[in-house]
């Protein structure tokens, strides 16, 4: 009885650490979980934007129902639950600087366009939150000791990504490429901290099959 009481309480000290945040304390976005995606549900929910549970986890449901929001409210539709969404929600936003996902690594001007180009290149024409998963595993692979620890030296790394191969690479790219790469440094990864992406339509390795799948965004398969 004592250990299944001790067990209880330690399920409620480590869920009151998960969900401390209230709500326009920090940038929501696909992936996020909390109090505070509990209470995102909640409003869209009572505007009748959002009629799935209040589970505080932010997935594809809560995600279009961000989306239906921003469209209907004029905003920027790109699912990312920020100032502006919290304005128009009519929460106040507490200034709190965003973490920078790669805390040891200095990352540049040249790499912020270097991401871009990748994304652009790679993955115009997914959606917003598919674009930021991109750049996500660019950074993922820096940090991983199993790839080279630059943003170029990733990118251009022989055979990494097919955009370089064929020239995509190449191409000027838009406003939202550079907005993704910018999410992606300031901590957003919808991947959970995927390596590997690939289109199964399109894929002609059979290697990347083997790779233990994520999460599927957009047209592309995210792996561990």
């Amino acid at each position: 009885m004592k250990s299944k009481l001790i067990a209880v309480i330690i399920i409620l000290a480590l869920t009151s650490i998960i969900f401390t945040d209230a709500l326009g304390e920090r940038v929501l976005y696909w992936g996020s979980r909390g109090n505070d995606v509990v209470e995102l549900q909640r409003k869209l929910k009572n505007w009748g934007y959002y009629d799935g549970s209040l589970d505080g986890i932010y997935g594809p449901d809560t995600y279009n129902a961000v989306r239906f929001f921003q469209r209907r409210n004029g905003l920027s539709v790109d699912g990312v639950v920020g100032p502006e969404v919290f304005k128009s929600l009519g929460v106040n936003v507490v200034n709190n600087s965003q973490n920078i996902a790669n805390a040891g690594t200095q990352v540049t001007s040249n790499d912020i366009s270097l991401l871009a180009k990748a994304i652009y290149g790679e993955a115009r024409g997914e959606p917003y939150v598919g674009q930021v998963a991109v750049a996500a595993v660019i950074l993922n692979r820096v940090n991983s000791s199993a790839f080279p620890n630059t943003v170029s030296g990733v990118i251009f790394e022989p055979l990494a990504f097919t955009a370089v191969s064929d020239g995509q690479f190449y191409l000027t790219p838009n406003s939202q490429a550079y907005k993704a790469a910018r999410d992606a440094i300031n901590g957003w990864d919808p991947t959970g901290g995927c390596l590997y992406y690939f289109n199964p339509v399109t894929a002609t390795s059979s290697w990347i099959w083997t790779r233990p799948h994520v999460i599927t965004i957009g047209k592309h398969r995210f792996l561990k």
